[in-house]
């Protein structure tokens, strides 16, 4: 039988949901993924997800977003509502991995916190060191970066690779450096709930058929 749940996911969380959905065996659930670096650019992030939606409408029963509002202001939120379509929780993937209410105590610990998921330390040099041009032009370090403390390492796996790399990027930036162990449960939990959008009629929820 072919998947019939969609995922649509930030290109930042392709490898980590793939991996919840082969380890739960979800035959069901098929993932896709928008290019990470949508997140330059998040005015393009709603009609991006827009036209993954319609272009699978016929394909699928159901359909999911793995975006936070990652700094759409609401206009990602709209266009779901304007689809039927359901995302998970939270303004941004280091508030569902960590849980909003931990996220949130971090940020009143210390609101200099500059926070990096397992992908984000993995393409560190790429996304971050090249991303705000600090390779060609490292006297902006301090207009980037002076108002922070410390890097916050939101860990989705045990990896000590990671860990060196992420204590590496602390240095680089003149943060202090803590790892903060999350798991998947963010992505596990909302991946196996039953669906919060209304489908109209008397179809099972499609999201717990395997």
């Amino acid at each position: 039988m072919p998947p019939s749940t969609l995922i649509i996911a930030c290109g930042a969380l392709g490898r980590e949901v793939t991996a919840v959905v082969g380890a739960h065996g979800w035959s069901n659930m098929a993932v896709t993924c928008l290019p990470a670096k949508l997140h330059n650019h998040p005015q393009r992030i709603p009609e991006a997800v827009r036209t993954k939606i319609r272009a699978a409408r016929d394909e699928f029963d159901d359909i999911l977003v793995l975006y936070g509002d990652c700094g759409t202001g609401g206009a990602l939120d709209a266009v779901l509502a304007e689809e039927g379509v359901e995302r998970i929780p939270g303004p941004h993937c280091y508030a569902f991995y960590a849980g909003e209410a931990d996220f949130e105590a971090m940020m009143e610990e210390e609101p200099g916190t500059f926070f990096l998921t397992d992908y984000l330390v993995r393409h560190f040099d790429r996304l971050v060191i090249r991303g705000l041009g600090l390779d060609r032009y490292p006297q902006l370090l301090p207009d980037y970066f002076g108002h922070y403390h410390r890097l916050v390492h939101l860990a989705q796996t045990d990896d000590p690779a990671l860990d060196v790399a992420a204590k590496d990027a602390a240095l680089r930036l003149g943060l202090s450096c803590e790892r903060r162990a999350t798991g998947l449960g963010g992505l596990t939990e909302f991946l196996a709930a039953p669906s919060t959008v209304d489908a109209g009629d008397d179809r099972p929820d499609r999201r717990l058929l395997a």
